[in-house]
């Protein structure tokens, strides 16, 4: 008898696995299924009225949902990642000199340590895209240097981060865009450390008169709890 119960406790359900992605067609109604799919995470499967129910199973505590999931509370206890935006728009002639764009208000500075300029990082943060849209251009065919820059907790000492030469010819009332892969290393901010983004027109000014720049950068942010 005890034997039998040993036997009856490791035997494996076989019927309920399967090598195969489960869907609609190779399963019948009410049936529970296991996906053993060797190229991604198991999955408890059961077709109920013509319908899929599926759920991932997990072995570390990573799980992953394949499309939208909706709750009616939603709290964080440890860490999340998402994206924030910002708001960098000002006005001015763009002289050839680096300035910093502001991350409040409307004005450009020439020092990162400026109450405007400068952007204190609560969290470690990526740059995923710097969007910029320019007023109507005097001059087309100048350089203009982007760059992250970056003052370390504790100094005054701006350290360059990264960036992006933009030599192309300017369209006026334009957008473009600088990827996160388009700058020359990763353009990241760690957290404590003072942020900002200057921009420097390389030989002379691009516009002529003080103008409308409009741009918003978007971050990948890590938070931690």
């Amino acid at each position: 008898m005890r034997n039998h119960s040993k036997f009856l406790t490791n035997k494996k359900q076989d019927a309920l696995y399967s090598n195969e992605e489960m869907h609609l067609g190779n399963m019948i109604e009410g049936q529970v299924s296991i996906s053993n799919n060797k190229s991604s995470q198991p999955s408890l499967n059961l077709k109920k009225n013509n319908l899929l129910y599926k759920v991932s199973l997990s072995p570390d505590g990573n799980q992953s949902v394949d499309k939208k999931l909706t709750t009616n509370i939603l709290e964080y206890t440890n860490k999340f990642i998402d994206y924030r935006v910002f708001k960098h728009s000002f006005t001015d002639d763009l002289p050839a000199t680096e300035v910093y764009i502001p991350w409040q208000g409307t004005g450009e500075q020439t020092t990162l340590l400026s109450a405007t300029s400068g952007f204190l990082a609560p969290h470690k943060m990526t740059c995923h895209k710097l969007i910029v849209r320019t007023p109507a251009i005097d001059a087309v065919a100048i350089d203009i240097i982007f760059g992250i820059r970056k003052i370390d907790n504790g100094e005054t000492t701006i350290d360059s981060v990264c960036t992006y030469d933009a030599t192309s010819n300017w369209v006026s009332n334009t957008n473009f865009t600088i990827n996160q892969s388009d700058w020359t290393a990763p353009p990241t901010i760690e957290a404590g450390e003072l942020a900002g983004i200057s921009i420097n027109a390389d030989d002379t000014n691009i516009v002529t008169s003080e103008k409308h720049f409009h741009i918003t950068s978007v971050w990948r942010t890590e938070v931690t709890i």
